[in-house]
This record gives C-alpha cells, sequence and structure tokens, in this order.
C-alpha cells in the first residue's frame, strides 16, 4: 500500500503568524495531535504538535535545569527555550522544514521513516503542494481493518476510496479526521464524530458509492462536552472474538 491510499485529507493547517491559543483551539476541536504549518500561498514551512505545548511557562511547566548543566549548554541553548516556552506566535515553536513523503511512499518506507527520526506524523506531498497527512493512527487503522490476506488495493478501490472522501466531504457532519481505506470494495471508514447520527449518515452516505461491496464502521465518538472517548462498537467486538 501506498501513502495516498491510507492518508487523512484534506488536511487541517495554521499559518506561521497565528497564535498559540488559536492552534491550540484548533487542534482540540478537530481532535487532531499535529498541524503543518503553510504560509500565505500555501507553501509547508513547518509542523507543530501537542509535544510543543508540553513545555509552556502559561502552565508553568518551563525546563528548569541545573546550574552546571545551563553552563555546558550555555546561554544560546537558554534562549531557544525561552523562545519555545514563551512564544505567542506558531512560527516561533513550530518544527522547521519538516520531513515530508510524496503520496506513492510505501507504507514500509513511512514506517521506517516514523521509527528512525522518532515522528508520528509526516505530510504528504504532490510536487510543492500539501495534499494529505500520514500519522500513526492512520497506519493503525489500516492494520486493524486490512490485516488479513486480501488483494492490494486497485485503481478501483483508489476511485471508490476519492469518492467517499470526496462526497463525505461536502456535509456539515463529516467527520473529523476522516480517514478511508479501501480493498477490493471493502470500505473501512475511520475518523471522530461527536454526534451519534453522523455515524448512520456516513455509512449511508458510502453505502451509495457504486463498487462499494461492505463497510466497516471504525469511527470514534467524542463527547464535545466531556471530551470522553467512545470506540465504534463494531472495534468493541474484536477482543470478544479473538
Amino acid at each position: 500500500m501506498r501513502a495516498h491510499q491510507i492518508m487523512t485529507r484534506p488536511v487541517f493547517t495554521v499559518l506561521p503568524e497565528a497564535t498559540i491559543l488559536e492552534a491550540a483551539n484548533l487542534m482540540l476541536r478537530r481532535h487532531i495531535s499535529g498541524l503543518p504549518v503553510v504560509d500565505t500561498t500555501g507553501k509547508l514551512v513547518g509542523i507543530v504538535s501537542e509535544g510543543d505545548f508540553i513545555r509552556r511557562g502559561e502552565i508553568g511547566t518551563q525546563r528548569r535545569r541545573s546550574r552546571l548543566l545551563k553552563l555546558i549548554l550555555g546561554p544560546g541553548q537558554a534562549a531557544t527555550d525561552f523562545v519555545h516556552e514563551r512564544g505567542c506566535k506558531i512560527a516561533e515553536i513550530m518544527t522547521h522544514d519538516p520531513m515530508t513523503i510524496s503520496e506513492d511512499t510505501s507504507l514500509d518506507a513511512i514506517v521506517a521513516l516514523m521509527e528512525k527520526n522518532k515522528l508520528k506524523r509526516l505530510p504528504v506531498m504532490r510536487g510543492e503542494k500539501l495534499v494529505g497527512i500520514v500519522s500513526r493512527a492512520n497506519l493503525l487503522q489500516a492494520v486493524a481493518g486490512l490485516g488479513r490476506q486480501v488483494p492490494d488495493p486497485t485503481a478501483d478501490d483508489d476511485h471508490i476510496r476519492n469518492r467517499i472522501i470526496t462526497v463525505l466531504g461536502r456535509n456539515d457532519w463529516c467527520p473529523q479526521g476522516l480517514n478511508v481505506v479501501v480493498r477490493d470494495g471493502i470500505v473501512h471508514l475511520g475518523g471522530i464524530i461527536t454526534d451519534e447520527r453522523s455515524r448512520q449518515a456516513a455509512i449511508v452516505c458510502a453505502e451509495n458509492i457504486p463498487g462499494v461491496k461492505k463497510i466497516h464502521d471504525h469511527l470514534c465518538w467524542v463527547d464535545p462536552m466531556s471530551g470522553m472517548y467512545f470506540i465504534a462498537p463494531e472495534d468493541e467486538e474484536l477482543p470478544k472474538a479473538s
């Protein structure tokens, strides 16, 4: 399988000039753990993740290094820490020039890159254009839904996947972080819903796409008030069946 067959799209992004608060609220609202950073022309310039919000002055978690370590690291590192812990703009805390992959990058190569560089997500590029993102969650979805002896996705499967993503994306109730994987006409729907009625709507939408043979529901429900997280009923049955 290739990146374009499991990647999440469209991708939520943020500008370098956006504030820390704006980015944090977007990530919470969309239930995502990372955001590609693009400039006004759409060029990818960085990436920001949950880890960039851990050491922050607002919550008193900034680094406290010993006097000896400060001496060893020098004033430059202290200055860098200060910017990351007190900066107000995304450009001041983001990772610059993030590692990327193409749509045709194999899953084996993606996993190797993630392991070697300790990454949790990789932006997917088509030339200079950001077209998707592959995260560990996407890989988990592929393993959970497709860990069986079935053929690799075909051109028809790719067409079905693209149609489902396009049609679902037109609706306000479209699952957040939508992930669609198709093999041999069998569809696996993943993502976050905040209203249970969206689950059936998404399933019906996918059922109406020509070529779809069967649908597996992996949509997770998140209570928007409490933040409580519940996996799909179908996935709850997996441990019982094993």
